[in-house]
Order: structure tokens, then C-alpha cells, then sequence
């Protein structure tokens, strides 16, 4: 563990001086109008947005062994504790809120102080990324809808979705015209800015633009909001009158904002630490986020929380320690002492533009068309959370997605990668029979493999899938357990059972490769006397001898010669295409066709085309280059399907005629070399041919029928020719 404070400026270099002062400036620069923002969202007037980005980014500093990392008044926990306020009633700004929004602050210091002394930052582990993403992004539209009456030049909305919508419908009733084009033309100055110039501090300039409107051109004359102003000062130290607040949900509410502040900041500091090759203590990073809230609530602030968009802008900048945040915090006291005057005359749209151009950040709909893509049931986990969030509220949305979560879990488990298992005549090992074509069941032997713990809800598929796969001549089962590392006592139960059922019907069963562990789960679980009665081995070769079987084992469906001709393909060359698909899957077409055109290439560079003939393909695959003879037979014909895509200059007749008569060559000196030397595999290079042209007439249609007329303009020069 990582022990002291300020441990990021130990063995401080001069030289990160100049950029961590800049980027220090510009931290503190760009959160006077994120952090006031935010301070609204929560409930409180915008100057504690000040107030909280002084102290707790100080103390965070100290603490954190994060370089990087920037503490401040940000999106999740002010949204949560905004939501919180309008689920109680309780009024923006009002004395209760006042009192209340700090206690939540201090309630969230304090579950993060006992998260520390309990190392709980395994928590996280426990947060998909799906329902975080939901849920931050739930509470981020949440919140751009709060704000959209505010740009219309009313008051903020409330509530969940339908309240919010209503609220809106309201607003528009009686828009300030002037405010919206201010708000409006903020925010798309924002964006436009941001999508070109990332490092642009534009939220500031327009920040400034809308003091000097208010200044030059008087807009609160034409009705446009302005915040409230501020006497210039550090802020006094929050006492808190426990009368006026309801402990019980201020407990609450802070328990949730220190869980969804230590998951968001941990995992992103540590997606920051490996990305720039450095190392954290997660439990010294909660340790600093709690006592930056403790520090926030006693200034009477909301939760602070790790702000990605301010870290991501200090990489830009180059920051290198947390010299960065000492002098963002101290630029902020300086504003405080001396600088305060400005906030009287910002425009109420304004600040909202820059909240608003925040949260759009946040929203993770990126993340949804990812999942959506790759994963169908974490993308309903993400879609659930965040409509949880946006019509029930934040513990919903919470509650809703971490449930889904373990049903995902549960789903997954109970539906795990399983396969059955054979042998390859002259190689070592087991394989999958579904994805090696030569992989042959030992006769009278079923060997299943199953790649989960066994357990209720799993139990069954195990069970179901051995008991359909018994044929009437099945004299042994064995189970590759290798993955098993643990059973429950309803899978034992079921275990013990279907040992008894094999062993009335003559089959001997084995359970093999588990670890040790799982045979002391069996004998406390009272099913020991499997192991006592051999039905435990501790290999699937050990299973096998047990029932009298040794190598070479007879297979299934193969007589002498075909397993001697097995015997002599290469490990590598018989399966190419196979692993092509096992390798892409969906994309498999497409990596073939790759392939297909950077032979076609080569083919182009090549000295002596009649080599193609003689040697093959292999020469020119890189690194997918072993080919057994079925598959460079149907390579060879993709490759004719392309000869109209080779370059100007083979674009002449004559020389794709004979690049075609050329791979056609080849395709003949298979077929002989094939009939010469195993003859057993002819019928199945033949069947192979007929089954790759219904695919490709689908697959190309018209590369197909151009195929088709280029080989009867050769058939028909070559009998033209053969007749003079």
C-alpha cells in the first residue's frame, strides 16, 4: 500500500512545473462554470460550486496517488442529490435544502471512510459497466431536461420523466425569447468548438461573453435571469442543525452517492493509470475521496466526486502531478478573495448552456450502440437502468439495473460453453468435435466437457445433455470437469443420481481434470463415495485406461486406412478455413476474401507464374498460410471468382486467360495428387466442389456468372485450338 500525502510530487521534477501550472490555471478556469452549474443541480445557490473547489480538491491532492486524477463538484452525485430533494419536496436554495444537500455530503464522506477500513473496493467489481453507464447516463438526461425550462427563462424542472416532460410543456407557454437565443447559441458555440478544438477552453470564453452582454447590453432589462450575487470571501465552516434533517435519508442517500462515486472514480482513474502506464492503491484513492467529502460538507457543499472531463482536459495540457489540483484549488481562493464580483452579472442561460454542454459528455449512448452490437443482454441491462433512472428515479434505475446484472450472471451460467469431445488419430489431446473436422468419437465412449461450476440451475443442461447424447452401444461416459471449481448440494444430488442411472444401465462414468477443491466439496457434500467407487479420475487418458481403453483407441466411423492417412496430415495444414471460422465467425466470408486479394496481389509480383502450378499457395498466405488440399482447392476458385479486380497490368485478355488457365492447373494437379495418394478423400473433395459453388453463386452472383462466361470463352479457345 501506498503511505504519506502528496504522493504524486515525490521526487518532483523542475520541469513539470511550467505545465502543471498551466493546466492547474486552466482546471480551476474551466470549473468555475461546471462546478456552479452543478451546485444549482444539487440545490444549492451556484457560489458553493466555488466553495466545494477549494478545500476537497485540496485534500484530494494530498491523499491521492492518482497523478492525474481532478476532484470537483461534478454530474452523478449532484444529480442524485437533486433528485433526492425533489422526491422530498424539499425547494431549491431553500433553508432545508441548505441544510440537507451538506449532510448528504458529510453521510457520503463517512461510507467512504468505512469502505476504506474495509478494503470494500471490491464493490466495484460488482458494478457492470452496462448499469453504470445506464445509470450515469440516466441521470444525465435527467438532468439536461431540468435545465431546459431554465434556457427557456423559467425555473428548473423536477421529478422523473412525466413531471419533467409536463414541466417543459409548461415552460414553453411562456418563453423568454431573448433567453433562449443566448442559451441556445451558447451551447452550439460549445459543441462546435469542443468537435474542433477539444483543448479549447470555450465553456470560459463564453462564460465571459455573457458577463459583458450583461454589462454592455443590460439583457437582464429584457427579462433574462441572472444569478444572485456574492460578497467576495472564503467560505464559512457548515455546522449542522440535526433537527432540520431528516438523518435517516440523508444516511441513505449518502450511501448511494459514496457507492456511485467510488465505482465511477475508480474505475476511471484506473482506465487513466493503465492507459498512461502507471500504478494506483484503490483503497488510498476511497481514502481521498472521503475526506474530500467530509471537506466539502464543511463548507456546506454537495458531494465532490473525480471529474473524467477535467482529468481528460489535464492530460491535454500535459499535467503531470497533483501540483495540478494545489493550484487549481489555490486559484480558486484567490477568485474567492478577490474575483466574485463577476457572478451577479452572469446570465442564468449561459451557465446553463455550459451544465448542459457538460452532461452531453456524460451520456453514454455510445456505449449502448457498442453493447448493442456485441452484446444484446448487457445493452437491455444499459436501456433498463437508464429508463429506470429517468421514470422512477436514481435508486430505481439503480436497483433495476444491479438486479438485471445478476440475472445476466445467472443466465450466463446456466447456459455455458459446452462441447463433445473426440480424438485426432496421431495427435495428442482431446478435441471439440464440432469445430475439428477430424476429430472422431472413441467407439463406445461419450466425453463431454462442461465449462461452468455445477450447480441448481445448470445442473439440469448438464444432465439433459449427456443423457441425449447416450447411444444404445455407450459403454462409458467421462466428464472433462477441468472448469468445474465448484458444486453445489443440489448439483451433487443430481450427480449421485445419474451415476446410479448409468451404472444400472452398464455404462461406467467418470468425472476428470477438476481441481482438488472439488473433491472436497463432494465428500462434504456426502457424494464421497463417487470418488471411493472410481468414478473420480484425475485425467480423462486416466478415465479411459480405468475402462480398460488404451491408444491407439478405435474410432468410431474410421476404418485402418483412412486413420493411417489421418496420421500423416500436418497438425496445422488440415483445418485452415475451419479455424477461419472458429477465428471470425459471422466475418469469416470477408477475412477469406482479404486473404483472396493479397494472394491475388502477390500473384502480380510473381516471376515465374508457373510456380503457382508447382508450389501452391502456402508461399503467399503470411500468416494463414497452412492449407490442406480441400481448402486451397475452394481458395484457388475464390481466387478465379476476383480476376476481373487484378491490376492494368493484367487487364488484358491473354494474361487473366492464363493466370486462369493457371489456377486451373492447379486445381487439376490437386485432384491428381489427391487420387494418387489417398484416394479415400476424393468423394469428399469432389462433394466439397459442389457445396462451395451454391455458395458462391449466393455469396457473388455476378462474379459467379462472370466466372461462368470466362471459363467457356477458355473451354472453347482451347477445343478451337486442339482442333488445328
Amino acid at each position: 500500500m501506498k503511505t504519506g500525502l502528496f504522493h504524486t510530487c515525490k521526487n518532483y521534477k523542475v520541469q513539470y512545473l511550467p505545465k502543471d501550472i498551466l493546466s492547474g490555471i486552466i482546471m480551476a478556469a474551466v470549473s468555475i462554470p461546471i462546478a456552479m452549474g452543478y451546485a444549482e443541480v444539487a440545490g444549492l445557490p451556484a457560489v458553493y460550486g466555488l466553495y466545494g473547489s477549494v478545500f476537497p480538491i485540496l485534500l484530494f491532492a494530498i491523499f491521492s496517488t492518482s497523478p492525474q486524477f481532478i476532484m470537483g463538484v461534478d454530474a452523478a452525485p449532484a444529480a442524485i442529490v437533486g433528485a433526492a430533494l425533489a422526491t422530498l419536496g424539499i425547494a431549491p436554495a431553500s433553508e432545508e435544502a441548505m441544510q440537507f444537500v451538506p449532510m448528504v455530503a458529510l453521510f457520503a464522506g463517512v461510507w467512504l471512510l468505512v469502505f476504506y477500513l474495509f478494503h470494500a473496493g471490491k464493490i466495484v467489481d460488482f458494478i457492470s459497466t452496462p448499469v453504470m453507464g445506464g445509470f450515469i447516463s440516466g441521470i444525465a438526461v435527467t438532468i439536461i431536461l431540468m435545465q431546459i425550462p431554465k434556457i427557456l427563462g423559467n425555473s428548473s424542472g423536477s421529478g422523473e420523466l412525466v413531471e419533467l416532460i409536463r414541466h417543459i410543456i409548461k415552460a414553453c407557454e411562456n418563453i423568454n425569447i431573448v433567453s433562449v437565443i443566448l442559451g441556445v447559441s451558447s451551447l452550439v458555440a460549445i459543441v462546435v468548438v469542443r468537435k474542433f478544438a477539444p483543448k479549447f477552453p470555450m465553456a470560459v470564453v463564453v462564460m465571459a461573453a455573457g458577463v459583458f452582454l450583461t454589462c454592455v447590453c443590460h439583457i437582464d432589462e429584457y427579462g433574462v435571469r441572472l444569478l444572485a450575487e456574492v460578497e467576495p470571501g472564503m467560505p464559512s465552516f457548515f455546522f449542522p442543525e440535526l433537527g432540520k434533517v431528516n438523518l435517516t435519508q440523508a444516511a441513505g442517500r449518502g450511501l448511494m452517492v459514496a457507492v456511485v462515486i467510488m465505482a465511477e472514480t475508480l474505475l476511471s482513474e484506473n482506465n487513466f493509470a493503465f492507459k498512461n502506464g502507471y500504478k494506483i492503491d484503490d483503497n488510498r484513492e476511497i481514502l481521498a475521496c472521503g475526506v474530500s467529502n467530509l471537506a466539502a460538507a464543511f463548507v456546506g457543499c454537495c458531494p465532490v466526486n473525480g471529474s473524467i472531463s477535467r482529468t481528460s482536459m489535464n492530460e491535454q495540457y500535459g499535467g503531470k502531478t497533483q501540483v495540478v489540483s494545489i493550484t487549481a484549488g489555490l486559484s480558486m481562493i484567490l477568485l474567492l478573495l478577490f474575483g466574485t464580483g463577476f457572478i451577479g452579472y452572469l446570465p442564468v442561460p449561459v451557465l446553463t448552456a455550459i451544465v448542459i454542454s457538460a452532461l452531453m459528455k456524460v451520456v453514454e449512448f455510445d456505449l449502448a450502440k457498442r453493447l448493442y452490437e456485441v452484446s444484446k443482454n448487457e445493452f437491455y441491462i444499459f436501456v433498463a437502468a437508464f429508463l429506470g433512472v429517468l421514470l422512477l428515479g436514481t435508486i430505481y434505475g439503480v436497483i433495476i439495473g444491479m438486479l438485471l446484472s445478476f440475472v445476466a450472471v445467472i443466465l450466463r451460467a446456466t447456459n455455458p460453453p459446452r462441447a463433445f469431445l473426440g480424438v485426432i488419430p496421431g495427435r495428442e489431446g482431446f478435441y471439440d468435435r464440432k469445430k475439428n473436422r477430424y476429430a472422431y468419437e472413441i467407439e463406445h465412449v461419450l466425453i463431454y466437457q462442461f465449462s461452468e461450476s455445477l450447480f441448481f440451475a445448470n445442473i439440469k443442461i448438464f444432465q439433459e445433455d449427456i443423457e441425449s447424447h447416450i447411444k444404445d452401444d455407450t459403454k462409458v461416459v467421462i466428464v472433462d470437469a477441468g472448469a468445474v471449481t465448484g458444486i453445489d448440494i443440489t448439483a451433487a444430488d443430481r450427480l449421485e443420481l445419474l451415476a446410479e442411472n448409468l451404472q444400472k444401465r452398464g455404462i461406467r462414468f467418470y468425472l476428470t481434470e477438476h481441481m482438488d477443491t472439488v473433491n472436497v466439496q463432494m465428500r462434504k457434500l456426502g457424494i464421497g463415495h463417487l470418488i471411493e467407487e472410481g468414478h473420480v479420475r484425475r485425467t480423462i487418458t486416466a478415465a479411459l485406461y480405468d475402462a480398460g481403453l488404451q491408444e491407439p483407441y478405435v474410432l468410431s466411423g474410421l476404418d485402418e486406412r483412412k486413420q493411417k492417412f489421418l496420421m500423416s496430415i500436418p497438425a496445422e495444414a488440415e483445418n485452415t478455413l475451419e479455424e477461419f471460422t472458429w477465428a471470425f465467425g459471422e466475418d469469416t466470408v470477408e477475412e477469406i476474401e482479404k486473404r483472396v486479394h493479397l494472394v491475388l496481389e502477390n500473384i502480380q509480383k510473381m516471376p515465374d507464374l508457373e510456380n503457382l502450378v508447382e508450389q501452391g499457395l502456402e508461399k503467399y498466405m503470411e500468416t494463414w498460410h497452412s492449407l490442406g488440399v480441400i481448402d486451397e482447392d475452394e481458395f484457388l476458385r475464390r481466387m478465379e471468382l476476383h480476376m476481373d479486380e487484378l491490376s492494368k497490368n493484367l487487364s488484358a485478355q491473354d494474361n487473366r486467360a492464363v493466370i486462369l488457365e493457371l489456377i486451373e492447373k492447379r486445381r487439376r494437379r490437386i485432384m491428381e495428387q489427391v487420387q494418387k495418394e489417398h484416394p479415400e478423400v476424393l468423394e469428399r473433395l469432389e462433394a466439397s466442389r459442389v457445396r462451395l459453388e451454391h455458395r458462391l453463386e449466393k455469396q457473388n452472383p455476378e462474379a459467379a456468372k462472370r466466372l461462368h462466361e470466362w471459363e467457356e470463352k477458355i473451354k472453347k479457345n482451347h477445343e478451337k485450338n486442339t482442333d488445328r
